[in-house]
C-alpha cells in the first residue's frame, strides 16, 4: 500500500533519554523513509492528552491511554518501553505509610497523570479509598519529601534518584505486576492514527524500528540529542535510563509483549478504566 502523504506527520515523544535515543536517527535524517515528521516534545501525560484530542499523528503514549485510543489508533510493534524491572515505584518518607502490603487507604498519593500506565497499576494495586493527586512526574519526589502528599508514584529517571530526596521505595509496581501476571510489564508505545492508512502505518513502523536498530548499532551517535534534552541528568543516569527502558522489545514487542499488553488492558477494562481492545491493536503485518 502507498505510504505517501503530502504533509509532515506530527510526531510526539518525550524529551526523556529513552525516547530521544529511539528517535534520534529518524528525526535527524539518518533513516531512509518517504515520510516527513514535525517533532513535538512533551511530558508523557501531555502526550497522552494530545493524542486523545487528535492533535498528533504518531505519538508515544502510555498503554493506559492507548486503551482509550485503540479503536482509532494502532500501536506500532517498535519503539516502545516494556519488559521486566521497568515498573513505577511507590515512594514514601521514612515516616510515611507502612504495612505489608503497603496500606494506602485514606492517603494522598501523587500520580504522574490520569492516563499513565503508572496510574492504572496503582488502581489495580490499591483500589480502595486512595486520594490521587495529579502532579507532573518530575515534581512528585519533591512533593513527597515536602509532605504535600503521603506517597508518590515515580517513573522515568526518578527511580534512580529517589534516595537523594531522602525517600524510601517500599513497593515496585513492576515487580508486583510481574508476579501477578507472570508476564512482562508494558509501559508505553508508539501509536499511529488509523485514518492515515495501513501503508503509512506500516512505513512508520518500519522507520521507527530502523531508528531503534541504528541507535543500538551506534549508541554514541544519539548522545548529543539525549544530552541536549536531559541536561540536569548525569551521563551515568542517562545511560542507565536508556538501558532500562530500551531493549529487545523496543525492536519488536513479540508474542510475549503483545500478550502482556492484552492482559494489562483486559484488567483495565474489567474495572472500567478503558473499553475492551479491538481485535487488531497492533499494526497488521503485510500479507
Amino acid at each position: 500500500m502507498d505510504a505517501y502523504i503530502d504533509r509532515p506527520l506530527r510526531l510526539g515523544f518525550s524529551p526523556c533519554p529513552n525516547d530521544c535515543f529511539v528517535f534520534d536517527a529518524l528525526v535527524h535524517g539518518r533513516i531512509d523513509t518517504p515520510l516527513r515528521f514535525e517533532v513535538v516534545l512533551d511530558d508523557v501525560e501531555a502526550l497522552n492528552q494530545r493524542a486523545l484530542a487528535g492533535e498528533l499523528d504518531v505519538a508515544k503514549v502510555s498503554y493506559h491511554a492507548f486503551g482509550r485510543l485503540a479503536h482509532a489508533w494502532w500501536m506500532l510493534r517498535a519503539g516502545g518501553a516494556l519488559g521486566r524491572g521497568v515498573g513505577p515505584l511507590i515512594v514514601t518518607r521514612p515516616d510515611g505509610p507502612a504495612g505489608e502490603p503497603l496500606d494506602l487507604r485514606g492517603r494522598r498519593v501523587a500520580v504522574p497523570g490520569g492516563t499513565t500506565t503508572a496510574k492504572l497499576l496503582l488502581r489495580l494495586f490499591a483500589p480502595e479509598d486512595v486520594e490521587e493527586v495529579e502532579v507532573r512526574y518530575d515534581r512528585i519526589m519533591p512533593a513527597v519529601a515536602e509532605g504535600a502528599v503521603d506517597a508518590g508514584l515515580i517513573i522515568h529517571e526518578s527511580r534512580f534518584t529517589y534516595a537523594e530526596h531522602g525517600l524510601l521505595a517500599p513497593v515496585d509496581l513492576g515487580e508486583w505486576w510481574e508476579g501477578r501476571s507472570g508476564g512482562l510489564l508494558p509501559l508505553g508505545g508508539i501509536a499511529v492514527q488509523r485514518e492515515l492508512g495501513l501503508g503509512v502505518a506500516r512505513e512508520a513502523q518500519r522507520a521507527v524500528a530502523a531508528s531503534v536498530a541504528a541507535a543500538f548499532a551506534d549508541p554514541a551517535a544519539s548522545e548529543p540529542y539525549v544530552a541536549a534534552h536531559a541536561q540536569e541528568l548525569s551521563p551515568e543516569v542517562r545511560r542507565a535510563h536508556i538501558a532500562l527502558y530500551v531493549n529487545a522489545y523496543s525492536l519488536d514487542v513479540g508474542a510475549d509483549g503483545q500478550a502482556a499488553v492484552e492482559r494489562l488492558l483486559a484488567e483495565a477494562a474489567a474495572i472500567g478504566l478503558v473499553p475492551p481492545l479491538p481485535r487488531d491493536p497492533f499494526v497488521p503485518a503485510a500479507d
